[in-house]
């Protein structure tokens, strides 16, 4: 085992003691100081919670008259249970109950011999894996999503109350929205860093500020890092968010007034594909395609059909709420016959490209463009993949194009996520968002409700609460948040109500998989959408239901 070992200068004499003693039983880093100089106890306190926080030693031993600083200074950092112990017993009971890794010694209140005791019982005490401790080693760790935020608590009360409200609701209520998930410890922590201090106007190497070499090193690993992962040749991870990274798509490739095809807003497209009243709609010459109306799938043929007679310089595949997998193959095959550019939208489905549960549009597309939330997992934010011979044109378009100082800390949090992503686990958990939506998809189905295109292939489905119900999207989405299932009115194909209302809601299931649920608890949600739906007026279902949603996502915690 690795343990890290250091002291202040009061306890100089019992850390050289220790470190012969253990060294028969311990690779054993002694991490200063060397002498009796006065110094300051949480210098040394840090270099130890470092090492055990980062996983580089398996335990620390803090040392000074006390044990009371170090214990304080060691416990600020995740990972480290610091634990100060003046007898053996109580080694041996924080290492089985509390899982303590860090061991904090008072040189004036033991002896050498009896802390080398101490000490001994310590790293030979395993963890008690009982259910009792576990679960409050569980709550002990789950203290830090209130104490990340702790300060606030008191510099600004009113924020705190805010960022309290929305972990209560992440932790309380089942979230199906399919644009949203839930990121780890470590991608809000990269967000929250000091890196928002920095300015960092261009590119890494070809900055308009001094000072930019650690940010330029956070950007590199995102932008490499991303590659690795889509099989790109070029990335561009400064956008701010998915509208624009098609901004900068369209700025490095085509002119206003040119025109884009580009799937309808109320179709399943994004306000970006060229909405009449977003920038897109304003700017370029927007032709719509639709889905078939009997299948609610696109049609190819249709698609090719409509390319060759306007001749767009984009054709713009990628949805907000198309519920089936997109053949990347064949729109490139349109897109050569017609002489266009292949845009591909891929934010909503980045996640399941990622591990393996979409097929790419990589290999086919001269752009992809994606959020890096939604089935990503990561920080609000926004990417740009494209090929070589784009590289040049699309950071133009980006800086100076259309923005100015990227948000560097977000970028950070976007190299994380896609680490993240390149770790095994996650392609299994790709499958299972899958899996959950067709298994949830299927349990509402069977309750009778019509589901836009038979079923779902990937994150989301839409179910049409108008023609099995006669309510709107709205009252349904309304109902729900009163049961604690919190999913999205949505327009669905040929939508006869308006976009305020629709005549539909949009379901998905990243954010539940991500809390580790599988296809029993999708059985579960959707009998409880059934429920509420089936009684829209009825409070006591949707106390019932909120009751019960309550009970089953305390067995699955937010990250």
């Amino acid at each position: 085992m690795k343990l890290a070992i250091a002291s202040d200068h009061g306890g100089v004499e019992l850390k050289s003691a220790l470190v012969n003693a253990l060294a028969n039983i311990a690779e054993v880093e002694d991490l200063g100081p060397s002498d009796k100089t006065s110094c300051d106890y949480s210098d040394y306190a840090v270099k130890v919670a470092m090492k055990v926080s980062s996983g580089a030693a398996e335990f620390g031993i803090l040392i000074c008259r006390s044990g009371i600083g170090m214990s304080m200074c060691a416990n600020r950092f995740q990972n480290v249970r610091a634990a100060l112990c003046s007898t053996t017993e109580a080694a041996t009971l924080t290492r089985q109950h509390n899982g303590a890794n860090v061991l904090c010694l008072g040189a004036d209140t033991v002896s050498v011999e009896y802390a080398v005791e101490i000490a001994k019982a310590f790293l030979a005490t395993p963890v008690d894996e009982d259910e009792r401790h576990a679960r409050r080693r569980w709550k002990l760790e789950r203290a830090q999503r209130f104490s990340d935020a702790s300060g606030l608590m008191r510099d600004d009360p009113e924020v705190f109350a805010a960022i309290e409200a929305q972990t209560i609701q992440e932790d309380t209520e089942i979230n199906l929205i399919a644009s949203e998930n839930t990121s780890s410890r470590a991608c809000r922590e990269a967000t929250g860093s000091v890196l928002m201090n920095k300015y960092a106007e261009g590119y890494p190497g070809k900055r308009w500020y001094s000072g930019c070499l650690p940010v330029d090193a956070a950007e590199e690993l995102a932008r490499k890092r991303a590659c690795e992962l889509f099989g790109a040749d070029h990335a561009n991870v400064q956008p701010h968010c998915g509208s624009a990274a098609n901004m900068a798509v369209y700025f490095a490739t085509i002119k206003p007034g040119d025109t884009i095809l580009s799937m309808s807003l109320d179709q399943g497209g994004h306000l970006s594909h060229g909405s009449p009243v977003n920038f897109s709609g304003k700017i370029y010459n927007i032709v719509p395609y639709t889905v078939n109306p009997e299948t609610e799938t696109l049609d190819y043929d249709q698609i090719e059909k409509l390319a060759m007679e306007v001749k767009p310089k984009i054709l713009l595949t990628g949805a907000s709420a198309y519920p089936r997998t997109i053949d990347f193959k064949r729109i490139r095959e349109i897109c050569d016959k017609a002489g266009c550019i292949m845009l591909v939208d891929m934010a909503h489905i980045a996640g399941l490209v990622a591990g393996g549960a979409h097929p790419s549009p990589v290999p086919y597309a001269d752009f992809v463009t994606t959020t890096t939330h939604k089935t990503l997992g990561g920080p609000r934010g926004g990417m740009v993949l494209c090929k070589d011979q784009w590289a040049k044109a699309l950071d133009s378009a980006v800086f100076p194009g259309m923005q100015g100082g990227p948000l560097e800390n977000i970028i950070a949090a976007k190299a994380v996520v896609f680490r993240e992503w390149m770790l095994p686990e996650k392609k299994g958990y790709a499958q299972q968002v899958v899996k959950n939506c067709q298994v949830m998809c299927k349990t509402v189905q069977d309750r009778g409700y019509r589901i836009v295109s038979g079923g779902t292939d990937n994150h989301l489905f839409l179910v049409d609460v108008k023609k099995t119900k006669g309510i709107t999207g709205k009252e349904a989405a309304a109902a729900l948040d009163a049961a604690g299932i919190v999913v999205n009115k949505n327009t669905i194909p040929y939508d006869t109500e308006s976009p305020f209302k629709t005549s539909g809601i949009r379901v998905g299931t990243a954010s539940v998989t991500t809390r580790g649920m599988k296809e029993a608890e999708m059985i579960k949600i959707g009998t409880w959408i059934a429920d509420v739906l089936d009684n829209i007026a009825d409070t006591s279902v949707q106390e019932r239901v909120k009751r019960e949603a309550k009970e089953l996502v305390a067995k699955f915690p937010v990250p």
